[in-house]
């Protein structure tokens, strides 16, 4: 046991689902209980529980057992305590204030995404002891290397891209393939580069579509008759079709060569975590844990060159971690003849 005063924590986690986030509670829950001592409970469905007062105690056997599965036994939710405050409707952020008193809680331990670490910014400034932890399959949350989700997305997302390999060289196609990075191309620029794709569209490129057909029509006249493109969500489309829809369609009327879309979609937030994410969530839900024990508030654990420090809330909110159109991988890419869509934008 640590010699530090005993102390009561909540856990939440908020915003989309993704796998790791019960390797993440289970890393705060355990570490405090066990090194530390804490009474711990934990609120359902994200800032949805804190509200309502919605929440369980844990102990460390509620914490047995959930290392491997998907999901978060806390359930999550979207709902945000500070979306009207401006309008002058201030009972959430007041009814959370309320609740974490009466519950005698010394600190909060936000899991989320970005707008998960700006509400946790919020709280903070309200006074709450809050503590954030990264986590988004789409790896945008600024001020960390990487978030937990990110590894077990790229895993599924590259195993989709293997499988369509077989497809399109036996028909021949063009085979294009959606995943998941609204604003962030990071789960299309790793998977397109381990899943060896030949073409790679990601939001923080600018893409021209006659560009992304010379590269196809390339491969064709150069006996390569299939070819795999990898797409952002987030990419530049019209908005009443997915983005695999738009390339598709263009591809097809300006070359005449076969395509095939496949959209994975949800597929890539749920199942199990990799070993890495299970490790990853885990070094820090114990970190916040002992940052807890430490008195470090109002800051969002996160990893550094494999260190784990932490940044300030203040900081994180309302940014993003996009991938540089100079990032090495995209240069390494380029080398190797995977085109990212903007190396002939005179054809605009």
């Amino acid at each position: 046991m640590g010699t530090h005063k005993s102390k009561r924590i909540g856990i939440l986690t908020a915003g989309g689902d993704c796998p790791g986030l019960n390797a993440a509670i289970r890393g705060v829950g355990k570490t405090a209980i066990v090194d530390y001592g804490m009474e711990v409970i934990g609120f359902r469905a994200g800032y949805a529980g804190l509200i309502e007062k919605d929440y369980v105690e844990l102990s460390e056997s509620h914490l047995s057992g959930i290392l491997t599965l998907g999901g978060t036994i806390l359930g999550t939710s979207r709902v945000k305590p500070f979306k009207f405050v401006n309008e002058g409707d201030d009972e959430k952020p007041e009814l959370i204030k309320q609740n974490y008193h009466d519950l005698n809680l010394d600190a909060l331990v936000c899991i989320g995404g970005n707008g998960t670490m700006k509400t946790a910014d919020r709280l903070a400034a309200e006074g709450i002891n809050v503590i954030g932890i990264p986590k988004t399959i789409d790896n945008d949350v600024w001020g960390t290397d990487v978030t937990f989700g990110f590894d077990s997305a790229l895993q599924i997302a590259t195993e989709a891209i293997d499988r369509l390999h077989t497809t399109a060289n036996s028909h021949q196609r063009v085979m294009i393939i959606e995943v998941m990075g609204h604003h962030a191309g990071w789960i299309a620029l790793y998977a397109g580069m381990a899943g060896g794709g030949d073409i790679v569209l990601i939001p923080e490129v600018d893409y021209n579509i006659r560009s992304v057909c010379k590269k196809i029509e390339e491969r064709y006249e150069g006996n390569k008759p299939y070819s795999i493109v990898v797409v952002a969500e987030g990419i530049n489309h019209p908005k009443k079709i997915s983005a695999a829809a738009h390339i598709g369609e263009a591809i097809s009327s300006y070359t005449g060569i076969e395509t095939r879309e496949t959209v994975l979609g949800y597929v890539q937030r749920g199942g199990s975590p990799t070993p890495m994410d299970r490790i990853l969530a885990t070094r820090y839900g114990a970190f916040a844990a002992q940052c807890i024990a430490e008195g470090n508030f109002g800051t969002m654990v996160a990893i550094r060159n494999n260190y784990l420090e932490t940044v300030p809330l203040a900081d994180v909110g309302g940014k993003l971690s996009l991938v540089e159109p100079d990032n090495p991988l995209i240069l390494k890419a380029r080398k190797m003849g995977v085109s990212f869509g903007d190396e002939y934008q005179e054809l605009g």
